[in-house]
């Protein structure tokens, strides 16, 4: 391994994940660096809850989506309970030469705001420093989906909850499909035979693969059966207590990596420079891969895929328990030592309200954390939708775990790349286990 996949995790993580947040918009503007917050002229008679967050409140003029949404339902709990939100942004903070989690950690740590929006990583690690609020205190946590509940539990204490449940699937041309008569596949052996079949058929390369999101592949062949067995708080803790090992639940994922790799069917040197959809995206909506992998967002975002001159299909990566959707996401926490915890408390519990959830569900055409939120998705999304509902899905976050596994094994496929052995990969996994355990 090149570098120590612990030292580069700390450059990666905001990217991976936070930056979904921004990704999810259907349509977005530039952010200044101003560090300007839109606050109202009255403020300082209000009381004022101080969010930590990503990105500014948006400008009236400026057309985000996302932002947008998350505004409207910051706005019912300024009107609601009289008081401000104020942001207090990453980029406004000018700290250039830190990560995103790095700041955040620091700032949760030294109690210098109400509210976080945090990475999975940073949740795992606060909470474990018992530095968040246990949310199951308020109100609108008994709707939330179970997806939700695990993934963001540590020790016990839910400490944190999105907006949005980010879903990741493979993204399909069922025209392709359709052209060479293959079934849509679901295991890991009827996957790698379309792709047989698109090479054999002249397709140079049926997987557009970047260097970010091949670890879905991973997740679903290594968790399907943990988080589906019925099974799954044993199992997990019997991996945090070193019982069981990380690696022998990546191996057959990474082998599985290295087969397609081998085959020609991911171009790993292409992959390994590509940025999510900007690298793959042409090729696809060109019709020269059948194959890309994004999340539930990019089907809606004319950005992405949202108007492909085809019939996109949206499933889950194969898996021996068939197609699995694989879950990450991101999430509000409340510092447990916050100046104003009381207020804080209930502005969350508004932003998390089913109320709220719904414009907000609306507005961006996500998954709801609520499970009382349904939005009528696309055609295309239909199969990743039923298999949320139906409670099927893996983890790629997950707070849960001591060895945090998103960003983690982002690396070291990304290792896998460049032409590290499934052998070494496996033993990168070990050695974080090792220091987990010594933690």
């Amino acid at each position: 391994m090149k570098r120590n996949v612990k030292e580069r995790f700390k450059t990666l993580f905001a990217v991976c994940m936070i930056g979904i947040i921004t990704l999810t918009a259907a349509a977005c503007s530039n952010q200044t660096d101003t560090g300007e917050n839109l606050v109202s002229n009255d403020e300082n008679n209000q009381e004022i809850i101080n969010l930590f967050g990503p990105m500014e409140k948006s400008k009236p003029d400026v057309k985000n989506i996302a932002r947008t949404a998350f505004d409207l339902t910051v706005e019912m709990a300024e009107k609601e309970l009289g008081l401000t939100v104020r942001y207090r942004t990453y980029t406004a903070e000018n700290y250039q030469e830190k990560t995103y989690d790095e700041v955040s950690l620091d700032r949760a740590r030294n109690h210098m705001d109400d509210l976080y929006l945090l990475n999975p990583d940073t949740i795992q690690l606060l909470g474990s420093e018992d530095k968040l609020l246990d949310l199951s205190v308020l109100d609108s946590a008994k709707n939330m989906r179970d997806v939700v509940k695990t993934a963001n539990t540590v020790n016990g204490k839910l400490v944190a909850i999105p907006q949005e449940v980010v879903v990741h699937g493979l993204f399909l041309n069922k025209d392709m499909f359709d052209k060479y008569d293959l079934a849509l596949p679901d295991t890991p052996e009827e996957f790698m035979e379309c792709c047989r079949v698109f090479k054999e058929n002249g397709i140079e390369t049926p997987i557009g693969a970047n260097r970010w999101w091949l670890e879905n592949f991973v997740f679903a062949q290594a968790y399907a059966e943990l988080y589906n067995g019925g099974n799954t708080e044993a199992l997990i803790e019997a991996l945090n207590q070193g019982e069981a090992k990380y690696s022998d639940y990546m191996r057959p994922g990474f082998e599985y990596l290295k087969e397609l790799i081998d085959k020609g069917y991911i171009d790993a040197e292409t992959a390994y420079t590509y940025e999510a959809i900007e690298g793959e995206g042409p090729d696809f909506l060109a019709q020269k891969t059948p194959i890309v992998m994004a999340y539930w967002g990019a089907a809606n975002a004319e950005t992405a895929y949202g108007r492909p001159d085809f019939n996109l299909q949206v499933i889950g990566f194969p898996s021996k328990l068939g197609q699995m959707p694989i879950v990450s996401m991101t999430g509000y926490g409340i510092c447990a030592e916050a100046e104003h915890l009381e207020d804080t408390s209930a502005v969350l519990d508004i932003i998390l309200s089913d109320e709220a959830l719904q414009l907000y569900a609306e507005t961006n055409k996500v998954i709801s954390p609520s499970k009382n939120v349904e939005v009528e998705c696309i055609d295309a999304l239909k199969p990743l939708n039923d298999k949320i509902n139906e409670n099927i899905y893996v983890l790629g976050s997950n707070a849960g775990m001591n060895v945090e596994q998103w960003g983690n094994t982002c690396l070291i496929v990304r290792d896998l790349l460049q032409g590290a052995t499934v052998d070494e990969c496996m033993a990168a996994f070990d050695k974080l286990q090792e220091e987990a355990l010594h933690r």
